[in-house]
């Protein structure tokens, strides 16, 4: 493995905010993914409807952005390779993450995969037509990325968190969250809270 770092630190921010919104989603059966998305995982259908001959659903767990998620019809039926790699939603807690485990396997999901990144807690599984999604948590702690071992989500909250804690205090790089965003503030350019 090749790992990629740059001594040289960023460029100190423009002033000019960026941020995250939405991300648009090419579908075969526009009607499955939004039972999937509103369903499992809790989306509101904010609108829908045509632009062109593309049918449109627009979904947010936010009511300050419209939408989060846009299904969008005319994914090609022969499309060989699925772009995505994945699409990640964090979760409040641990007891939030179980929650959406049990109801994206009940809602159809497939090729469940519980990790530790051991800055975070994750599940990946596929939506109906095969596009990887991650629920995760954050974790306290730090570890040199990537990193991913397989986690038992049946055992106890207590001793998950225990193992987990564990396991990351043995990997590269292991620190507390807050001194390593710190660190990033400062390479950034950005004040350190």
């Amino acid at each position: 493995m090749t790992t990629v770092t740059s001594s040289a630190p960023a460029a100190a921010p423009s002033g000019a905010n960026l941020a995250f919104s939405h991300v648009g989603i090419y579908v075969h059966d526009l009607e499955t993914m939004a039972r999937f998305y509103s369903g499992a995982l809790e989306f509101n259908i904010t609108d829908r409807g045509m632009l062109g001959k593309t049918e449109l659903v627009f979904l947010s767990r936010d009511p300050a952005e419209h939408h989060q998620i846009v299904l969008a019809s005319g994914r090609p039926a022969t499309l060989e390779f699925n772009p995505i790699n994945q699409i990640s939603l964090r979760a409040d807690n641990l007891a939030a993450l179980r929650t959406y485990h049990q109801r994206v396997l009940a809602a159809g999901a497939t090729d469940m995969q519980p990790v530790s990144h051991g800055n975070a807690l994750s599940i990946y599984f596929r939506d109906p037509e095969g596009n990887r999604l991650e629920v995760f948590i954050d974790t306290p702690w730090y570890v040199t990325q990537p990193m991913r071992i397989p986690v038992d989500l049946s055992i106890s909250d207590d001793a998950l968190m225990q193992s987990l804690e564990a396991q990351a205090r043995a990997l590269p790089g292991f620190t507390s969250s807050d001194a390593w965003m710190a660190g990033m503030a400062e390479r950034m350019g950005l004040p350190i809270a």
